[in-house]
């Protein structure tokens, strides 16, 4: 892989992607032709996209700056290859270099249209309003504007991103266009990773328009503090070569603590979870009446009957001897019931991965500055709510801040749930899954990725923590949608998608890829519900 496509995985603010531009611009690139590069690439992908026999009436809006600019050469190149192009400038006043394109698509006899009902006669609207940058919430007139277009049933094309969403925080800045795809230049922007920002988006595709790799490392460095785990990064995560000559209990041992008479179930989808990674040996810890269930389902696992509560809940641990293990995750279906084993673990020398009710009990007995004392890695796992309990003072409306700002301040890797997975570390980079599916909104899937967690941190590697948490995420994730195209959105319980686990890696492993493009995002929504 060259440096130039490893660049595309670095994500950027708005100031950092001023500054990557501004590199260019002071060694003697034109303006101009970073323009022409970028737009040439949106005309292209649309004449794929959006074919001249299907989509011959073409309406591009068009702001002041250089999103508009942007546009107008769209316009001029989709007019060259036959589309019937119309013009609508939602301002008067325009930059020189917009200007320019506008005197010289007036030229060529595009047509500029007088009012936005106009747009009602195209099969395709392309957004060049603002793109990048905003910051001042959209009032007024173009706050009408793109009320109209997005009332209207045509489909709408964004340029970077679509207009009114802030670049970094993905908060709606009044009113935004709501895309049915979204083309990101160069590099992805931080708002095509917050939820808020997510239902304008629409389809998001990333535009590699040659940004020089020197220029993304004067400006990010060449360790990137926010990126996108690619799939060769996901693969080398998951699965370091064995040696031939090896035994059990040389490729890890991991103790699951979870279940409840209640929840019984979540004990056995951590299970399916851990089984899917070749882990060498799994003890599971459980409520003595949950037993029978994990030995029947389960066979190859040791099974640790606990003491019970009065409601079924797991009471201690009892002799376990906590130190024997490689790894220890707890929490799926443990209950708020569950006795102090949260405190019983915390001490361990061993990576310790806190999901569910072990996140609740944290929060609730205020357990984040032990957790912050530990010296050895901890993972958190929590989804917005239980985010919300451990850290209620941090706003998840930037949820790529919060994250970070959780890590730091719980010393510990917490990997946030949701359309858009992140995995932040105190240290290291912050990593982003980009590809999801809806179809993991369902009860359940967190309990499978726990087992799956426990049983890859388990095993030996040299790689990072953080990164093999990512790879985790993202072979949950790769199961999950592929699980979907088999068997839809609904049809993509808990128990299928650990049962697609292994299907998925088998793909991998003989070069197949899950999604049809790597710089392809499908629209989704909130993947996390268990």
């Amino acid at each position: 892989m060259t440096l130039t496509h490893q660049g595309l995985q670095a994500v950027v603010s708005a100031a950092q992607m001023q500054s990557i531009e501004n590199w260019l611009f002071d060694r003697g690139m034109p303006v101009a032709a970073l323009m022409e590069k970028a737009a040439l690439h949106i005309a292209n992908r649309l004449q794929v996209l959006y074919p001249l026999a299907k989509y011959p009436r073409i309406g591009v809006v068009v702001g002041p700056g250089h999103n508009g600019g942007d546009g107008l050469v769209v316009a001029r190149e989709l007019t060259l290859h036959g589309y019937h192009v119309k013009v609508f400038q939602s301002l008067e006043q325009l930059k020189p270099l917009t200007q320019n394109h506008t005197n010289y698509a007036k030229s060529l006899g595009i047509p500029w249209l007088d009012g936005v009902n106009a747009l009602a006669h195209c099969d395709l609207i392309i957004d060049g309003l603002f793109g990048v940058g905003l910051t001042r919430p959209i009032t007024g007139a173009i706050a009408d504007l793109i009320t109209t277009i997005n009332i209207l049933p045509i489909p709408i094309v964004s340029i970077d991103l679509p207009s009114g969403i802030h670049t970094d925080t993905g908060e709606i800045l009044g009113v935004a266009v709501q895309a049915e795809r979204s083309f990101c230049l160069g590099l992805w922007k931080r708002a095509h990773f917050q939820d808020r920002a997510l239902p304008y988006l629409g389809q998001t595709e990333l535009l590699n328009i040659g940004l020089p790799p020197q220029a993304i490392a004067e400006v990010l460095g060449h360790g990137w503090p926010l990126q996108v785990l690619s799939s060769d990064q996901g693969k080398e995560a998951l699965f370091p070569r064995r040696p031939l000559v090896t035994h059990k209990y040389q490729q890890g041992h991991l103790l699951l603590i979870c279940g409840s008479q209640q929840y019984a179930g979540g004990a056995l989808l951590s299970c399916l979870g851990a089984r899917a990674t070749g882990v060498g040996m799994v003890t599971v810890a459980v409520p003595k009446s949950v037993t029978s269930l994990i030995h029947s389902q389960c066979p190859e696992m040791l099974v640790h009957g606990c003491l019970e509560t009065h409601s079924g809940a797991i009471a201690g641990l009892g002799n376990l001897n906590l130190a024997s293990y490689s790894a220890i995750a707890l929490g799926p279906g443990l209950s708020l019931d569950v006795g102090p084993v949260v405190e019983e673990v915390l001490n361990v020398a061993c990576p310790l991965i806190l999901d569910a009710d072990a996140l609740n009990k944290v929060a609730q007995q205020k357990l984040l500055p032990l957790l912050a004392q530990r010296t050895a890695p901890t993972v958190l796992t929590p989804h917005g709510g239980e985010f919300k309990r451990l850290f209620p003072d941090l706003d998840q409306g930037d949820r790529l801040t919060a994250a970070q700002t959780g890590a730091v301040r719980s010393q510990t890797t917490v990997l946030l749930k949701g359309a858009k997975t992140i995995i932040a570390d105190p240290t290291g980079p912050t990593w982003l899954i980009k590809d999801s599916t809806s179809a993991l909104a369902r009860g359940g899937s967190g309990d499978v990725l726990t087992g799956l967690m426990g049983g890859i941190l388990a095993q030996p590697s040299d790689l990072p923590l953080v990164q093999r948490v990512a790879g985790v995420a993202w072979w949950h994730a790769q199961a999950g949608i592929f699980a979907a195209q088999q068997r839809t959105v609904l049809g993509v319980d808990a128990q299928h998608l650990a049962e697609y686990l292994l299907p998925t890696y088998r793909r991998w492993t003989a070069g197949e890829s899950i999604t049809d493009r790597p710089g392809l995002v499908p629209r989704c929504t909130r993947p996390f519900d268990g």
